[in-house]
């Protein structure tokens, strides 16, 4: 079976609650997703497992029945149990996946995870290919040979939202510089994910840019969960407070409530996907020729189709870019 380390969307995962998540808490056990595990005969019927995750802070066994083996190697056993900070939700299947399974027939398995843990993962030869939206980190890991190469894939955008009642009074501005400023200046709550995903670094290059040393200048208004996009936003929901989330979870989040888009469209808001098959140089086992095959998919003219076809109540999620070699 083919092991794809995936941080390609934050809605992937901590979007909605598990319906079974208080129920389970007390195990310290928490389903974080859905894993797409496809039979290997290409008419038959995919099979869904669930994936458990233990949390870093557990001192209790993981209950579940299936994790006993399960971390003597990611993708090489049965089950994938990963270790994740702070997971409170499901994970969705990516819409790649199946498409991808149609086209060659071959299994994928997919583990989201925030871009820096994606890469910590390549670098352990835990994955064939890693899939991330921070370039910098991207080209950092090229850089220590871990990958092969970068492809440029599609971009959506970041947006800020708050709450309706604007304590920090950005809602007519659209200068996302400008707005954290503002929002540092009155003190109003703001919700960080602190998980080192590519959306968190995309917020902590926005602070430098407002010329705030967020990690000095930071007070009581200013909450690191360290969890995903879904919960981060839960908390901003619920503190009334502001935060900066990826167009895509934004869309399909569900439990809005009071908040609202505060600024959007600011072209250092830009979010850009690249796709890099993990070094076989350095990891062996490393499935290089179906790696590559996903990733010369991604950027063909039909994944690229794919891409721009998706869409959620009616809303365009991704577009693809592929062809731009300065993306």
């Amino acid at each position: 079976m083919t092991l794809f380390s995936l941080s390609l969307i934050a809605y992937d995962y901590g979007v909605a609650p598990a319906p079974d998540l208080a129920a389970t808490a007390t195990d310290n056990c928490y389903v974080a997703g859905l894993l797409l595990q496809q039979t290997a005969s290409r008419n038959s019927r995919v099979a869904i497992r669930r994936t458990h995750v233990i949390q870093p802070s557990s001192n209790v066994t993981c209950r579940c029945n299936s994790c006993s083996d399960a971390r003597k190697g990611i993708g090489r056993g049965q089950v994938n149990c990963h270790r994740l900070n702070n997971v409170n939700g499901r994970q969705r299947p990516l819409w790649l996946v199946p498409l991808f399974k149609s086209k060659t027939g071959m299994d994928v398995r997919v583990v989201a995870q925030g871009t820096g843990q994606a890469l910590d993962a390549g670098r352990r030869g835990d994955a064939d290919v890693v899939f991330v939206h921070a370039k910098e980190q991207e080209e950092k890991f090229l850089a220590e040979g871990y990958g092969v190469k970068r492809s440029p894939v599609m971009y959506n955008d970041f947006v800020l939202v708050g709450p309706t009642g604007d304590p920090a009074g950005i809602k007519n501005t659209s200068d996302i510089v400008a707005a954290l400023r503002m929002i540092k200046d009155r003190q109003a709550p703001f919700v960080s994910r602190g998980d080192r995903s590519g959306t968190h670094q995309a917020e902590l290059k926005l602070w430098q840019l407002a010329g705030i040393d967020i990690a000095k200048d930071r007070g009581p208004w200013y909450r690191e969960i360290g969890q995903g996009m879904g919960a981060t936003l839960n908390s901003a929901q619920a503190m009334e407070g502001y935060t900066i989330s990826d167009r895509g979870t934004w869309i399909s989040f569900k439990n809005k409530g009071d908040l609202t888009i505060m600024v959007e469209g600011d072209k250092r808001l830009f979010n850009q996907y690249g796709v890099m098959l993990v070094n076989p140089e350095k990891h062996p086992h490393v499935k290089k020729e179906l790696g590559q095959q996903f990733v010369d998919w991604l950027v063909s003219a039909e994944g690229q189709r794919m891409i721009a076809y998706y869409k959620i109540n009616g809303q365009q999620l991704f577009f693809p870019n592929a062809n731009d070699p300065n993306a």
